[in-house]
């Protein structure tokens, strides 16, 4: 009994200290808004396609308005409404028609980066895009490289829809809050050496208690 009452003791103990230690760390993260536009081309039947369908209902039509339906999708983000204009990034991810009446595409993609600005960087989209109506909302749930942390939300608007053709080009204006995020030691960097734990004489037998 009174082993296992010291060895409770030391676990208290440590815990305490460690606890401590880690208390005279914090980062202090900064919060930036991020706004910007640009339009993804969606383009699921012209010679350079860059949407496929890949799954769907067995004997059933696998197309935008199929309940069902699957899509890959490397379509690329455009900085003005033509195909060719000069590209900010590539959303790689997919997108599934989770409606029975066809009306709602689910969306989970990266927008990958590729401009100067942003290079590298990305932001993870998830939301229901109801594409009849004229202005649909999705969440931005994270992001990477400048937008770590990323939260927000990203408006679509359709400007151009050619459902025969499963064609379409959409304009998005994204708003993202995003850290940057700095570390910082209470009592200064100049004791950050002498802050370390060894937690290898912190191994407790879990079978003596």
């Amino acid at each position: 009994m009174a082993t296992k009452i010291v060895t409770l003791s030391l676990i208290f103990l440590l815990a305490l200290a460690t606890s401590s230690e880690a208390s005279k760390y914090q980062y202090i993260q900064k919060l930036k808004e991020t706004n910007m536009m640009f339009y993804m081309q969606d383009w699921e039947t012209s010679a350079n396609a860059t949407a496929i369908p890949v799954a769907g209902i067995p004997n059933e039509r696998w197309w935008i308005l199929g309940f069902g339906t699957v899509f890959a999708t490397d379509d690329k983000l455009t900085m003005g409404i033509e195909r060719n204009s000069s590209e900010v990034g590539r959303a790689h991810g997919i997108y599934v028609n989770s409606a029975l009446d066809g009306s709602d595409l689910h969306l989970l993609m990266s927008l990958v980066f590729t401009n100067k600005a942003y290079n590298g960087s990305t932001l993870e989209i998830q939301g229901a895009d109801r594409f009849y109506l004229k202005y649909r909302e999705v969440s931005v749930v994270s992001g990477t490289g400048i937008f770590r942390l990323a939260r927000g939300y990203a408006t679509l608007e359709t400007v151009f829809l050619d459902i025969p053709n499963s064609n379409a080009i959409v304009r998005w204006n994204v708003t993202v809050f995003h850290t940057t995020k700095k570390l910082a030691y209470r009592g200064g960097f100049e004791k950050l050496k002498t802050a370390s734990i060894d937690y290898q004489t912190a191994s407790i037998d879990m079978n003596a208690l």
